[in-house]
């Protein structure tokens, strides 16, 4: 009997049988893993994806990703995956970051309040602009600290997920045979 896979069903067969989820995240690790990526820096790069794809610096994630993808030779594609994955999430938690830097720097807190940045930014624009920037910084060492000890975490929870998911990979894999034959 022959495996099917996804990538050899059409697409529009293929989308009533999986949701987005499994098409955007789980087939594309798949892809990898039938490349030759190993689970091991799979699962690293999908922990530095996710971490830094919450990173609560809007604008700064992909570059962000790119550096330490290449920096720690890590596969580009799978960091890139998670960290657009993370986009709902690193907006969900930007504020909650803000919040958190305030208090542990001990600095006054950012009012989320549309009138009073509106206020603010009329009265005071350059002294608004310094504010947000340290509310950002301590955010982000926060931030920094928490992925810190969450990549390497998160890393080795992801490792054995992906050994089992190569390891059927490998099992399920079919011969390339020529065509012109």
């Amino acid at each position: 009997m022959r495996t099917v896979y996804p990538e050899m069903v059409p697409h529009s067969v293929a989308s009533a049988h999986h949701n987005w989820i499994y098409r955007r995240g789980v087939l594309p690790v798949l892809a990898l893993l039938r490349m030759g990526a190993t689970p091991q820096r799979l699962a690293w790069s999908i922990a530095v994806g996710v971490l830094i794809g919450t990173n609560p610096v809007l604008g700064s994630t992909t570059l962000l990703c790119l550096a330490v993808a290449f920096g720690l030779r890590l596969n580009v594609v799978a960091t890139q995956i998670a960290n657009h994955a993370m986009f709902p999430l690193e907006l969900a938690l930007m504020v909650p970051f803000i919040r958190l830097g305030a208090r542990v720097f001990h600095t006054a807190g950012m009012p989320l309040a549309p009138r009073a940045l509106v206020q603010a930014a009329r009265s005071e624009p350059l002294r608004l602009v310094r504010q947000l920037w340290m509310w950002e910084w301590h955010a982000f060492v926060l931030w920094a600290a928490i992925a810190a000890v969450a990549v390497p975490a998160l890393a080795l929870a992801l490792t054995p997920l992906l050994e089992r998911l190569h390891a059927r990979v490998r099992q399920h894999q079919y011969p390339i045979v020529p065509t012109h034959l």
